[in-house]
């Protein structure tokens, strides 16, 4: 009981700056019965998806049990599910973005391995292998993939490009080449609205990807290596040296994703190319058909002189994962209405907005031809490596988002960055380590204590209570 007292309260820890949400948390029926899911699916198409599966599941399950969704805003999901979570109202079932709040949520008990459950299953056969892993912690699956398949990548304009005689590029140097062309011709080469963070952190991602591959950035996550390996300086120096070659809209960092600057410049056909997720088939399209059949789309290129596999991408196979805080029969019975968000009836449903489905058949479904190259650069990838935002603590994911965020306004140099990157880092990997000392305390403390820990983790929560 210690020890998971301990892991909840260092879990709590990354809602410490939010707003009190107790009293706002849903009270969750006491029905047996009944399986709670958290989503984040509060708009269509998501809420379509989702509704559908949660609909399929509750007519045709014959396992007894009943779930009831409660969609939460995006903006706030991670703070009220941790909230519930240290507080014992953790829902049954609940969507994240994987990566490193899921890892916190799996060590602080509040997840359940279904590698049994998944092997059983047909649907292991019908992943994709990238989105399984993506869900996987320590050589356990925890998670199930579903919603989308999202890269980040580069939407041009395909008029544009033919009338400056240009074509899709194949390395660094090519697209430089693009972006010299189009600026001489009185073109921003890219849209990029930058007040938010996360945009400008993708050109990042996808630099520090091709000049040093994936294993610099998963050292310094695990702290053998650094932030501020040589991979990680190089994307920083060539944001800076694109921002003073004009290559982004003047004032940056004050534009507005959110309200839909940078996709207006593409609209305006003042900028040629925009780097963003693949979501934004579905953006442009329903914008304006129209525009939208002007559209093309290359993955990053790869750089020259760099050893790093080119077919690497930054994104997520899968978009939102499904956890499982329960057991036995319910976590079987959660688990079946999960792999209902799969199923062909619910696919068509996502297929038909654009979206790619998980598995390996989608190429099959899919009749976009941009859409279909995305996934076809999701197949060929090596890895998928997870936004650097939904993938670190918050606390790192913050330091790198502000400090880049300076990078390109030049009020610092990538090594400044990337030093308080890593000072970020250092500081929350020496509090995982203090938070392990204490549980190696509380556990040695006495024979009594360690027993109670043991009879706790053993048995149900009704023997917790005697316990106590």
């Amino acid at each position: 009981m210690k020890k998971r007292m301990y892991k909840i309260m260092a879990l709590a820890m990354t809602a410490a700056m939010v707003v009190p949400m107790a009293a706002q948390t849903t009270a969750f029926a006491a029905d047996d019965k009944e399986i709670t899911y958290w989503n984040i699916a509060v708009e269509s198409p998501d809420k379509d998806i989702v509704t559908a599966a949660v609909d399929k599941f509750n007519k045709e399950t014959k396992s007894g049990y009943t779930v009831n969704q409660v969609a939460i805003q995006n903006d706030t999901y991670k703070e009220k599910l941790v909230i519930a979570m240290s507080s014992g109202e953790c829902p049954d079932m609940y969507s994240s973005w994987s990566g490193g709040p899921m890892y916190e949520y799996i060590d602080s008990g509040f997840a359940q391995p279904i590698d049994d459950l998944l092997d059983q299953s047909d649907i292991k056969d019908k992943l994709l292998d990238a989105a399984i892993e993506q869900g996987s912690y320590n050589g356990h699956v925890y998670a199930i993939p579903y919603l989308n398949v999202s890269l980040a990548g580069i939407f041009y304009n395909k008029d544009m490009f033919k009338q400056y005689g240009l074509e899709e590029p194949k390395t660094l140097a090519d697209l430089e080449n693009i972006c010299a062309t189009l600026k001489e011709n009185g073109i921003t080469p890219f849209a990029l609205a930058n007040a938010s963070k996360w945009t400008g952190s993708m050109y990042f991602m996808s630099l520090a990807a091709r000049y040093g591959g994936l294993e610099p950035f998963q050292n310094a996550v695990a702290g053998t290596g650094k932030f501020t390996d040589d991979c990680f300086i190089k994307a920083g120096e060539k944001i800076q040296e694109w921002v003073n070659n004009g290559y982004f809209p003047d004032g940056v960092n004050s534009l507005s994703e959110d309200d839909g600057q940078a996709k207006q410049l593409m609209y305006q056909e003042t900028a040629g190319m925009l780097l963003c997720g693949s979501w934004y088939t579905g953006t442009f399209q329903t914008d304006s058909e129209e525009f939208y059949q002007k559209i093309g789309w290359f993955p990053f290129p790869a750089i020259d002189d760099s050893d790093a596999d080119p077919t690497i991408q930054i994104g997520t196979v899968g978009d939102q994962f499904i956890s499982f805080n329960c057991e036995g029969d319910k976590l079987a019975a959660a688990f079946e209405c999960a792999t209902d968000h799969l199923s062909d009836e619910v696919a068509d449903i996502t297929y038909s907005n654009n979206k790619i489905v998980p598995v390996k058949d989608a190429g099959d479904h899919i009749k976009d031809p941009v859409v279909k190259e995305i996934f076809d650069a999701a197949q060929e990838a090596s890895s998928i490596q997870l936004w650097y935002d939904q993938y670190l603590p918050t606390s790192v994911a913050t330091a790198h988002l502000d400090g880049l965020q300076e990078v390109f306004g030049l009020t610092k140099t990538p090594q400044e960055a990337q030093e308080e990157m890593q000072k970020a880092m250092d500081e929350y990997l020496s509090t995982k380590s203090d938070s392990g000392a204490a549980d190696d305390t509380a556990e040695e403390a006495t024979d009594d204590a360690a027993a109670d820990d043991t009879a706790e983790e053993a048995t149900d929560d009704a023997a917790a209570d005697d316990a106590e």
